[in-house]
């Protein structure tokens, strides 16, 4: 974290992002408290501020808002960086239908450049449970938020009980860069409170400007009932020469 507040190469924007981002978050949380919707009931809305901050070229931002109803989970996106001069909007949908063991997952985005996004998850299992997963896009300009592969097909498996829950998934690229994969190996315990601790231990290898890379990175996410904070380390993101760091802060309400 020192490497990334005192470089010369953070600008005035990441920084006031980041402060911005932390303070919505906060009088969300709290307007959303005290509108006395504090109940039993699962929040429907969900607000993410991210700042991104790469070793190299800049930094960036983006907004997102998901709206959980009958009909699953919708959200909009909106991600921009000056400095890289990247920017892109983004909408997306997915839900989750039960068929006895099963629990089937599809997933859908489109954004701004006229990317297309689409992907399938199935899993089966209570306690111990495995799945599968594909992916596939039409190939148009996008920033890839999600950071693992869109072009791909995943494998998953754990173990959830008592608060806890374990799992790995490994997912490969399918189409253009078969090089490329992710192993996960994600850790939530749940806390008094409402509390919740999740740590996502990545491990990645492929190719990055025709050198094949064996990197490690971890995200760390804490939870309260109504907002959260996550922070990530990710070296060669999207299998390109850059590390990044990125701070996200939300609210539930």
């Amino acid at each position: 974290m020192k490497a990334i507040f005192h470089c010369r190469s953070v600008s005035p924007f990441f920084i006031r992002f980041i402060v911005m981002a932390m303070l919505g978050g906060a009088a969300l949380s709290n307007a959303a408290a005290q509108s006395g919707d504090a109940g039993n009931d699962k929040p429907a809305n969900k607000l993410t501020l991210g700042g991104y901050h790469f070793a190299d070229s800049g930094n960036a931002g983006d907004i997102n808002w998901r709206h959980s109803n009958d009909f699953g989970d919708t959200w909009l996106g909106y991600y921009h960086s000056a400095a890289r001069e990247e920017h892109q909007g983004r909408a997306g949908w997915d839900n989750t239908f039960t068929f006895d063991t099963l629990r089937v997952t599809p997933a859908a985005q489109i954004a701004s450049r006229g990317y297309l996004n689409g992907s399938v998850n199935v899993e089966t299992g209570d306690t111990w449970f495995i799945g599968a997963g594909f992916g596939r896009t039409n190939l148009r300009p996008n920033w890839n938020l999600n950071f693992d592969p869109n072009d791909s097909w995943a494998v998953s498996g754990g173990w959830r009980g008592d608060g806890r829950s374990f799992a790995l998934q490994w997912i490969r690229d399918n189409r253009e860069n078969p090089d490329e994969r992710h192993l996960h190996a994600i850790y939530r315990q749940a806390l008094a409170g409402g509390q919740r601790a999740t740590l996502d231990i990545l491990h990645k290898r492929g190719l990055v400007d025709g050198a094949s890379i064996h990197k490690t990175g971890v995200s760390f996410t804490y939870d309260w009932p109504r907002y959260f904070v996550r922070l990530a380390y990710d070296p060669k993101v999207n299998f390109t020469p850059e590390d990044m760091w990125r701070l996200a802060v939300g609210t539930r309400f």
